[in-house]
């Protein structure tokens, strides 16, 4: 999910005193981020603005209608007919911006995939959207010709639902589509994560391996599922290259999402979301001018598809930087959960400093691109934070004590430690 990061102020200035990075390591970051981010920003601009002009001109209308022709015409045909084809052309506009990004990244070291299997990932994503997509649409239409002007109330609740249940399944479901997942070989770190997660307080089922190294060679770990279903995953690309002790501090750091109840309070948040939205979606769709404009009657006429895709990527865009703030507030808290369980500083700065050279992340990106698209802080106000909470911890801060309650002993050997962490970084 993640890369800790800890700090008692989660937008803490960087500091000054230590080069934790090299002027070279900047400066590779800074020109992988420079490179991609033409792909990556273009992909999303690009990705609007197709879905802005089939939904509010009547180029949408007129290709459900057709497509639907094609099998047979009736209201049902042009639904799902139609939703197909905007998932296509949709993603198959992100094809040559997605390739762009791949060999940037590439070009960076960070590839290990052929072109052969970068496209069929493509293929699976396009098959997955559809299994989800053309049911949805199907039962979205269904209320929309049972009530044209009030099928946003029970959407909104249906919305909510299926939020939360998607929440629970895709590590059931989604996750195993594209990669293959191990038990970790019983070992020293196996026992020294679920040791911590016992510690912690967090029920873990397993500890497996996902075989990342098919694709990147990025670093990183998370923990997914719910209850039964929870596991810590590690990428097999970070066991190879952290140490031992930074991979129990990454592990820790998505321990802290367990403990603080991120991701279910996150479903119930992302549920109610979702709810609001489709009621601003079922408002805008009953303003006649923006039916008009799309060519349609109302919000039960298929040819509407287009304008409700439009109206809710255009609510997605607008409310993503409000997202990304939210998320960085609460990766900053699991990063300090990660500190104050372990009571190691210092080897979470080496953990940090190893994900961000190994990713050839941006560690200190510009602002406006932070409060954009970042999820996770920058890697160099991350270790800044860290740094804060050991002054603030006095002279002594170090390891935990292994008899102290607040920050038990870590039964791994101090040697065992290991740099992997899911980062999430802006564009580029």
């Amino acid at each position: 999910m993640t890369t800790p990061e800890p700090a008692p102020a989660p937008n803490a200035a960087p500091t000054e005193h230590a080069p934790d990075f090299t002027p070279a390591e900047r400066a590779r970051g800074r020109a992988l981020r420079r490179a991609q981010l033409p792909w990556a920003l273009g992909g999303r601009l690009a990705g609007l603005a197709l879905t802005l002009v089939l939904g509010l001109t009547p180029a949408g209308a007129a290709l459900v209608t057709a497509t639907g022709r094609w099998f047979g015409g009736s209201r049902t045909a042009e639904v799902l007919a139609g939703a197909a084809a905007l998932v296509v052309l949709g993603q198959a506009l992100q094809l040559p911006f997605g390739a762009g990004v791949r060999a940037v990244r590439s070009r960076f070291g960070l590839v290990t995939q052929g072109w052969a299997g970068w496209a069929l990932d493509a293929v699976r994503s396009l098959g997955l959207t559809l299994l989800l997509v053309l049911p949805l649409v199907l039962g979205l239409f269904a209320l929309t010709g049972w009530s044209p002007r009030h099928w946003w109330l029970p959407a909104a609740g249906a919305a909510a639902l299926l939020t939360a249940a998607l929440s629970f399944l895709h590590p059931l479901l989604i996750e195993p589509v594209f990669n293959r997942f191990t038990p970790m070989p019983p070992g020293e770190l196996r026992t020294a994560l679920l040791a911590l997660a016992e510690r912690d307080g967090v029920r873990v089922r397993d500890v497996l391996v996902a075989d990342a190294s098919r694709r990147t060679t990025a670093l990183n770990a998370y923990v997914s599922g719910f209850g039964a279903t929870r596991r810590i995953v590690a990428y097999d690309t970070l066991l190879a290259a952290a140490e031992p002790r930074e991979v129990e501090l990454v592990v820790a750091h998505e321990l802290g999402h367990v403990k603080h109840r991120d991701v279910p309070v996150g479903t119930a948040l992302g549920a109610v979301g979702a709810a609001l939205a489709v009621v601003l979606l079922g408002l805008l769709a009953d303003w006649h001018p923006l039916p008009a404009a799309a060519g349609a009657a109302d919000a039960a006429d298929p040819r509407a598809l287009p304008l409700l895709a439009a109206l809710a990527a255009l609510i997605g865009a607008l409310s993503g930087p409000v997202q990304g703030a939210v998320s960085r507030r609460i990766e900053a808290r699991a990063d300090r959960h990660a500190l104050e369980l372990t009571g190691d500083a210092e080897q979470f700065v080496a953990m940090q400093r190893r994900l961000a050279v190994v990713n050839v992340s941006d560690v200190d990106p510009p602002r406006l691109l932070e409060l954009l698209f970042a999820t996770h802080p920058s890697a160099a106000r991350r270790i800044a934070a860290a740094r804060a909470w050991q002054a603030g911890q006095g002279p002594a801060a170090g390891p935990a004590d292994p008899s102290s309650p607040a920050h038990p002993a870590d039964p791994a050997d101090p040697a065992n430690g290991g740099p992997a962490a899911e980062t999430r970084t802006t564009p580029g």
